[in-house]
C-alpha cells in the first residue's frame, strides 16, 4: 500500500507541476507584455522584476485550482485507460484507499491557497500598485518619451522632441486646467534639464531658451490677444505626492487581505455613515462577495480533484485532450458563477456572496456520489 501510494503521489505531483508551469505562464503573458513596456523605458532590470514577482500570487490564485483538475483528469484517465484501476481494485483495494493521496494533497493545496488568496496576493497587487505608480519617483526622466505626449503630470502635458539621459530638447509644456482640461497656456523651450530632489520630493525641471505663450484669460481663443514672453530659463518645480499620487493609494477591495475585508464587513455603517443607507447596503454586499470568492476559490483544488477523479476514470482515454475538453467545461461552470456574484454584488436581497458556494458544495455532493458508484 505505501509503494501504491508513493507511485501516484509522484505520479501526480509529476503532471500537476508540469501543468502549473505551463498554466501560470499563460496567465503571465499579459504581465510579461507590461514588463517588456516598463523595461522599453529604460527603467532598472531589479524594478521590472519585482513587478512581473509581484503578479505571480494573482495568478496562482487561478492556476493552482485548474491545474488540480487538469492533472487529476490526466492521471486518473491514464490510469483507467491502462487497467490499473481495475487491478487495484481486484487487489482488495476500495476507491477511498486509491484516491486518497490525492485527496490529501488537494487539501494540502487549499492550505496554501487559503493563505494566499487571503494574505499574500492582496499585498502583492497592492505593492504593484504602488510600484507602478512610484515609477517616476524611481527616475522620472525615463517616464518622458521621444515623440509623444506625456499625461501623466498633473496639470501638464509635455512633449519631448529628443532626450539624452536627464537632457531633452524641443520641448514643448502644455499647462493644463486639471477640472477644464482645457490648456491654459503653452511654453516652448530649446532645452531643459530634469533632476529630481527625493529629500524634498520635488520634481525640477529648468528650460532653456523658453518662449512662453499666454492667452487672454477672457477670451483664450483669439490669438489677437495672446501675449508672448520670451526667457533664457524658466523652472518648473512638481510635487512628487501630486505626481505619483503617492500621497496614499486607497485599498480597493482586491486589494484588502481577509482580515481587512472582515474588518469592513463588521464595521460597515460606521465606516460608511456618509452613505445613504441603501449605499451603505451595497457596499456591504461587496465586501461580503470579495470575502466569499477568495474562500470559495481556495476550495477549489478539493472539489476539482472530488469530481474530477470519477470523471478521469469514467473517460478511459489515454490522450490529453479529452481530460483538456472536461476541464475547460468544468472550469467555465465554475467560473461562470464567480461572475454571477460579481453581477449582481450591488443586489443584497439576491444574497451574492452565497452564490460562489452553490458550485463548490454541488461539485463535492456530484463527486462524493460519482466516486462511491465507481467503488
Amino acid at each position: 500500500m505505501r509503494k501504491l501510494n508513493k507511485y501516484l503521489v509522484k505520479d501526480y505531483l509529476t503532471v500537476f507541476a508540469v501543468a502549473m508551469l505551463l498554466i501560470t505562464f499563460a496567465f503571465s503573458i499579459g504581465a510579461i507584455y507590461k514588463a517588456i513596456d516598463i523595461m522599453a523605458k529604460g527603467l532598472p532590470v531589479g524594478i521590472v522584476g519585482r513587478f512581473f514577482i509581484y503578479n505571480i500570487p494573482y495568478s496562482l490564485a487561478f492556476t493552482i485550482p485548474i491545474s488540480a483538475l487538469f492533472s487529476t483528469l490526466l492521471v486518473f484517465g491514464r490510469l483507467s485507460s491502462d487497467s490499473e484501476i481495475s487491478a487495484m481494485k481486484s487487489s482488495g483495494l476500495s476507491m477511498w484507499q486509491i484516491v486518497s493521496p490525492v485527496v490529501l494533497i488537494s487539501l494540502g493545496l487549499v492550505c496554501v491557497c487559503l493563505y494566499n488568496n487571503c494574505v499574500v496576493y492582496p499585498s502583492t497587487t497592492y505593492a504593484n500598485q504602488k510600484l507602478i505608480k512610484g515609477l517616476g519617483v524611481e527616475d522620472p526622466i525615463k517616464l518622458l518619451e521621444e515623440g509623444r505626449f506625456i499625461r501623466e503630470f498633473p496639470g501638464y502635458m509635455i512633449y519631448v522632441g529628443k532626450k539624452n539621459h536627464n537632457r531633452v530638447r524641443d520641448l514643448v509644456v502644455y499647462e493644463v486646467d486639471p477640472e477644464t482640461s482645457k490648456v491654459t497656456g503653452s511654453i516652448r523651450a530649446d532645452s531643459g534639464i530634469m533632476t529630481a530632489d527625493k529629500e524634498k520630493a520635488i520634481l525640477k525641471i529648468d528650460l532653456f531658451d523658453v518662449r512662453i505663450e499666454i492667452p487672454d484669460p477672457d477670451n483664450p481663443e483669439d490669438t489677437a490677444k495672446t501675449r508672448y514672453v520670451n526667457a533664457r530659463n524658466y523652472p518648473i518645480r512638481l510635487d512628487f505626492n501630486k505626481l505619483t499620487g503617492q500621497k496614499e493609494i486607497a485599498k480597493k477591495r482586491k486589494n484588502m487581505t481577509i482580515s481587512e475585508l472582515a474588518y469592513r464587513i463588521r464595521n460597515a455603517d460606521s465606516e460608511n455613515s456618509w452613505m445613504a443607507a441603501k449605499d451603505r447596503r451595497i457596499e456591504h454586499s461587496r465586501y461580503l462577495v470579495e470575502a466569499n470568492q477568495r474562500i470559495c476559490l481556495s476550495m477549489a483544488p478539493f472539489m476539482f480533484v472530488l469530481i474530477a477523479i470519477p470523471l478521469g476514470i469514467k473517460s478511459h482515454r489515454k490522450e490529453s485532450s479529452i481530460g483538456m475538453v472536461m476541464s475547460l467545461g468544468i472550469m467555465f461552470v465554475y467560473y461562470l458563477f464567480l461572475i454571477l456574484s460579481d453581477t449582481f454584488d450591488s443586489h443584497p436581497s439576491l444574497y451574492p456572496w452565497l452564490i460562489p458556494w452553490i458550485p463548490i458544495v454541488g461539485g463535492q455532493i456530484v463527486g462524493i456520489i460519482l466516486l462511491r458508484r465507481a467503488n
